[in-house]
C-alpha cells in the first residue's frame, strides 16, 4: 500500500512539474496578449506566430554557424522589431477601429505562417538544448534540463516586466495609456510610441517563449497557432488585460492539461483549453483577478 501511494505521489509530482513548464510558456504568450490589448484594445491573434518565428529564426541562425547565445539574442530582437513594423504598417493606419485591428492581426498571422513555410519549409525543426539533454532526477521526478531554463526564464522575465511597469517612467506612461489613452495623450504621453512599444514587448515575450520551448517541443511554421490559443485562454482565465493574471492563468492551464493527460487521456489535452475557456466565459468572464479596466479613445 505504501509503495503504491509513493508511486502515485511521484506520478502526481511528475504531472505537476510538466504542467508548470508548459504553463510558463502559456503565461509568456498571455503577457504578450495583454501588453497589446491594454494600449490598443486589440487582441493580437498573431501573438503565437511571434513564438514560432523566434524559434525558427534561432534555428536558422545556428544552422548558419552563429553561436547559440548570439542566435537567440538576434532572433528575439528581430521578432520584437517585427512587432513594431506590424504596428506601424498594418495596425496604425486603421486608427482606433478595434474590430478592424483584430481582423488585421489574423491576416498578419496567416502571412507570417506563409513566410515561415517559404523560408523553413513545413518540416518540424529541432533546436539544441541550452545545457544538454540528460534528464535530472529529483526524488523520482524526471525533468529535462531545458525545463529549468523555461521556468527560470519565465520567472525572471515576469519579474523584470513587473519592475519595468511599476518602477520606471516609461512603464508608468505605458500603464497610463492602459488606463485611459485619451487622458494620457492630453498629459503629453506619446500614445503612438506606446502602441509601438506594446507590439515590441509582445514580439519580444513571444519570441522568448518560442526559443526556450523549442528544445523540448519541435517547432514548425504553424506551431504558433496552438500556442496563441493557449495564451489567449490563459488571459481569459487570469483576466484579460491583467499581466499577472495571464501568467497565473497560463500556469493553471498547464497544470490542468498535464493532469488530464496523466489521469484521463492525452487526447483530452487540447480539449481542456476550450472547456476551461467556455467555463470561465460563462461563470466568470472577468477572470480570476479581474480585467484591467481601460477607457479607449
Amino acid at each position: 500500500m505504501t509503495v503504491e501511494l509513493t508511486a502515485e505521489l511521484t506520478a502526481l509530482a511528475q504531472y505537476v512539474a510538466s504542467g508548470l513548464v508548459v504553463g510558463s510558456i502559456y503565461g509568456l504568450i498571455g503577457v504578450g496578449f495583454t501588453t497589446v490589448y491594454n494600449v490598443t484594445g486589440i487582441v493580437n491573434f498573431s501573438q503565437g506566430d511571434f513564438a514560432s518565428l523566434g524559434a525558427l529564426g534561432a534555428i536558422g541562425l545556428i544552422a548558419a554557424g552563429v553561436p547559440l547565445p548570439v542566435a537567440l539574442a538576434i532572433a528575439v530582437l528581430c521578432v520584437g522589431l517585427l512587432g513594431v513594423l506590424i504596428e506601424r504598417v498594418a495596425i496604425r493606419p486603421v486608427g482606433n477601429d478595434v474590430l478592424r485591428g483584430i481582423i488585421i492581426t489574423i491576416g498578419v498571422g496567416v502571412a507570417l505562417q506563409g513566410i515561415a513555410v517559404l523560408v523553413w519549409g513545413t518540416d518540424a525543426q529541432p533546436l539544441r538544448a541550452f545545457s544538454g539533454e540528460k534528464p535530472v532526477n529529483m526524488g523520482g521526478v524526471t525533468v529535462p534540463p531545458q525545463a529549468f531554463w523555461v521556468v527560470g526564464t519565465a520567472a525572471v522575465l515576469m519579474m523584470l516586466l513587473w519592475l519595468f511597469f511599476t518602477r520606471t517612467y516609461v512603464g508608468k506612461a505605458f500603464r497610463a495609456c492602459a488606463v485611459n489613452a485619451y487622458a494620457a495623450g492630453l498629459m503629453g504621453i506619446p500614445t503612438r510610441a506606446m502602441r509601438s512599444f506594446s507590439f515590441f514587448v509582445a514580439g519580444l515575450t513571444g519570441a522568448i517563449a518560442g526559443v526556450i520551448v523549442a528544445p523540448i517541443a519541435l517547432m514548425q511554421y504553424d506551431s504558433g497557432i496552438f500556442l496563441g490559443i493557449k495564451g489567449f485562454v490563459a488571459c481569459i482565465i487570469g483576466g484579460f488585460g491583467n499581466p499577472v493574471g495571464a501568467a497565473l492563468g497560463g500556469l493553471l492551464l498547464g497544470l490542468l492539461e498535464a493532469l488530464s493527460s496523466g489521469y484521463l487521456s492525452s487526447g483530452y489535452k487540447n480539449a481542456i483549453a476550450f472547456v476551461v475557456l467556455l467555463a470561465f466565459l460563462f461563470v466568470r468572464p472577468s477572470g480570476l483577478l479581474g480585467e484591467l479596466e481601460a477607457v479607449k479613445r
